[in-house]
């Protein structure tokens, strides 16, 4: 069963010798346990530049995996220490990602919880920053 719910995230990107840029957000989205795991939803918007996007955060034992589909497509998983490979797709072309989980957080119950992340992240090979995004959940 889905679960309206209203979603408080927080995103900051630090990338090579320049300011961190940080984006807060507030929207609403679904939060379902299926096969094992929360699957928690929303639709970007303008702000996040990602307009036409549904992003997904699945959270496993283990691991979170953060899958965008739409106007852009990808899929990458954050375990810590592990590196996973990724292809960002978007209209223009596609990107290879390298995501390396220093941090890998999360407190999930049927109303709510929080889920935060800290990564490495390579483009095409070459280092690109740090992200950390804080996911604050709570039913609508």
């Amino acid at each position: 069963m889905s679960l309206e719910v209203v979603l408080s995230i927080q995103g900051r990107q630090t990338y090579a010798d320049q300011e961190p840029d940080t984006i807060e957000l507030v929207t609403e989205g679904t939060m379902e346990f299926r096969d094992g795991g929360w699957d928690v939803s929303y639709e970007e918007s303008a702000l996040t530049g990602l307009e036409g996007v549904t992003t997904t955060f699945r959270v496993e034992p283990g691991k979170v995996t953060l899958t965008r589909k739409g106007a852009l497509n990808s899929q990458m998983v954050f375990q810590e220490g592990v590196a996973h490979d990724s292809l960002y797709q978007m209209d223009f072309g596609a990107l290879m990602l390298t995501v390396k989980a220093t941090r890998v957080f999360y407190d999930i119950v049927p109303d709510g919880g929080t889920i935060d992340l800290t990564y490495d992240i390579d483009i095409e090979n070459s280092a690109a920053g740090v992200i950390d995004y804080h996911l604050d959940i709570r039913a609508k």
